[in-house]
């Protein structure tokens, strides 16, 4: 799925609306993650600390009644692109640290992370972390061989 310019500026927004709701001004205080609800049917996009405060909503009119198995996959993309668009304004958003952008489906369930937020390191595409599991896996291996 190719995102709309209306989808972009919708999504740039929601992101905004945000880090709004945690300004850079505000010492970090408290510790949360940010989930990012999609339902498939409707389209709506809402954000949630997690209390489950509400912290924004909008509709993805180019998402309402979106039907593809790999849906919750294609918007991940789209909205990595759209986070580190909007990057430095996440990062000083005041939520201590680490946090992460989680996306969920209507039912709550984990479709994957996002954005993740330590003091030193930030990631944006999972794929910087395929295989990880392995490699660690291999080296403790070969240090437990000595």
């Amino acid at each position: 799925m190719k995102a709309t310019e209306q989808t972009l500026q919708m999504l740039d927004r929601a992101i905004r609306k945000i880090a709004d709701k945690f300004p850079a001004s505000q010492e970090a205080e408290q510790l949360t993650d940010i989930h990012i609800r999609v339902t498939q049917d409707t389209g709506e996009l809402m954000a949630f600390d997690d209390d489950d405060n509400e912290i924004t909503r909008c509709i993805i009119e180019q998402w309402i009644g979106n039907k593809d198995d790999d849906f919750y996959e294609q918007i991940a993309a789209i909205m990595r692109k759209s986070l580190e668009k909007n990057r430095n304004q996440i990062e000083e958003m005041s939520i201590l640290k680490p946090y992460s952008f989680v996306l969920e489906d209507d039912d709550k369930e984990n479709q994957g992370e996002l954005f993740v937020a330590d003091d030193e390191t930030v990631i944006i595409n999972p794929e910087l972390m395929a295989g990880l599991d392995e490699d660690l896996d291999a080296f403790l291996k070969d240090l437990m061989k000595d």
